[in-house]
This record gives C-alpha cells, structure tokens and sequence, in this order.
C-alpha cells in the first residue's frame, strides 16, 4: 500500500520537518506520496475526487467538504492560533482585545489579501469583517497560493493580509511590513490544522494512523521544544529561506501538539456555527461528524502540549 498524504508548503505543519527528516516510510512500513496543495480547500477537493488518503487540513475548509458529504473526518490536532494581520508599514498595530475594530477599521476602502476562498484564515478574516460591519467597506482578495499574498503587498495591491505566521515573517522581510494583530488574540484556540484521514482509512487502516499519529507528535515535539533543530532542517530541505526565517515562523505561534482538546474541538464548534452564518455551508454538523477520537486517546497520553 502507498499511503497518499496531502500538505501544504506550510513551515509549521509537521509535514515539512517530517519530510525534510526523510525515513517515514521505513518507520511506518509502507511507501509515502507526499502530495503537495496550495490551500485547504483544494485539499479538500483532493478528499472528494480520492486523490489523497490522509492530510493536513485546516478544520473550517474541512467542514465545508463534511458538509457536502465527504467521507473523511479529523482524527488528531496540530496546531493552533495559525492566523495572523500583516500589512503595510504606515498602519497602525495593536496588541489587546479591542484593538482588532482599529485595526481592521483603518483599512476602509482598502483590499486584503487572504489564501483561497474557504480557508481558515478566510473565513476569519469574513466572521472580523461582518463582526464589526466592514464587509461591503473592505475588499476581500483571495489568491490561490499564499506566496502569491506576499507578492501582492509588496506591489501594494493590497493593504494587508490575513494568513499564516510564514506569510507575515514573508510580509516583515520582503515587504517591509509588519504585524498589525497577532494570532493568539485574533481567534483563540482557533484549530489551524489537524490531521484527516478518509472514512475507508479509518475503518481498515486504524494501525497504520495511529502509527503515523505518533511520529507526528513526534515531530510536534520537536517544534516546540527544540525550534532552532526544527528550523535548521526546514531550512535546509526547502533551500530558499535560512533558518532564521523558519525559526521566527515556528516562533510567532508556538503552539503545536496532536491532541485534540476541549479548547481545539469547542472552537472548531464555533467555526461550525460561524460558516453557516456567513454562508459558506447550509448543514448543522455535529461534533462525530467531524471527529473520530479513538486513534489519538490511544496515541496520545492524558493532557495536552499547547
């Protein structure tokens, strides 16, 4: 068997550090076919069409796809606070809870760059703009591949971007900008990413997720408690970027382990309710609808590393 695992070019998803590290198909006792995808939606798509059988996803575009009757579900986290406001120079920043309304309402007539339509970082940016009545005064520009939201701050196509910690590290060198929010206030406990596996896997494969589940705590382990390895692996296999940049991705939101807890499941509930209201589905999902937690309480110890 060929195990099909779908990622993304993401620093602190553990699929990079695994990658770079090389050796998973001995540890898990069968061959890996990383396949590499630009947003969590097309990632999702990938689900649907059978093109992948685990993945890396971010839970609001998963539950887009669960609600159109894709037969996969999250078996264990990740990561969380994933989503960060970066932007031009001359804007103001702010660090507190109240600060968010400044920050989104000084880009009033402006555009704001955001990974694919659907993503999580989308749907949070829609839920801040409708929160505070900015959405027909803010144009939401979705691009395809995050690189392609660096790219369009520095041509000053748009004002800001809401995306990952690598974008605003991105935004911060090659475009002379700045954080303008970070992401441990912008959504708290927001579930970035966890690992999907297909119903079929789930049903007929239940050792082989539980091993690859305890090589990505593995991994998550090394994130957070050993960054400067981490980065200095990332940084070499990836070849474009130095370890520093790594370093400072890994850095912004440190907050990496496989578990799924209360915190992570009731705030993907709160994605739940919140897709429907901004009208991304049309179908109340309920928790085992989206979670199948027997893999990781048998990998995963009591608690949790966030």
């Amino acid at each position: 068997m060929t195990l099909r695992i779908g990622h993304l070019s993401t620093f602190y998803h553990t699929s990079i550090l695994l990658i770079a590290e090389g050796g998973i198909d001995r540890r898990l006792g069968t061959s890996v076919d990383w396949r590499l995808y630009g947003t969590g939606p097309d990632i999702v798509r990938a689900f649907e069409k059978g093109e992948v059988d685990m993945a890396y996803v971010g839970l609001p575009p998963a539950m887009v796809g669960i609600a159109r009757s894709a037969r996969f579900k999250c078996v264990a986290g990740g990561h969380i606070e994933g989503t960060v406001i970066a932007g031009d120079n001359s804007l103001t920043e702010a660090h507190s809870p109240e600060g968010l309304e400044e920050v989104l309402g000084q880009l009033r007539g402006e555009r704001v760059g955001v990974p694919g339509k659907g993503s999580i970082h989308d749907v949070i940016l829609s839920d801040c703009l409708e929160r505070f009545g900015l959405s027909a005064e803010v144009e939401v520009v979705n691009y395809k591949w995050a690189d392609m939201v660096t790219e369009a701050v520095a041509r000053r196509e748009v004002a800001a971007a809401v995306g990952t910690p690598a974008l605003a590290v991105a935004i911060r060198r090659y475009a002379h900008g700045k954080i303008l929010y970070p992401p441990s206030m912008l959504w708290p406990s927001n579930p970035s990413y966890g690992i999907a596996a297909t119903e079929d896997m789930i049903n007929k494969s239940g050792s082989l997720i539980e091993s690859f589940l305890s090589i990505h705590e593995e991994a998550a382990s090394t994130m957070r408690e050993r960054p400067q390895e981490a980065a200095e692996t990332i940084a070499s296999y990836i070849g474009i970027v130095d370890a520093g940049f790594v370093a400072e991705t890994i850095g912004i939101s440190p907050r990496y382990c496989a578990q799924l807890t209360e915190g992570f499941i009731s705030a993907t509930m709160e994605f739940e309710s919140t897709l429907r209201k901004l009208g991304y589905t049309n179908k109340k999902l309920a928790v085992d609808e989206i979670f199948d937690f027997s893999f990781i309480r048998k990998v995963h110890p009591p608690g949790d590393h966030y």
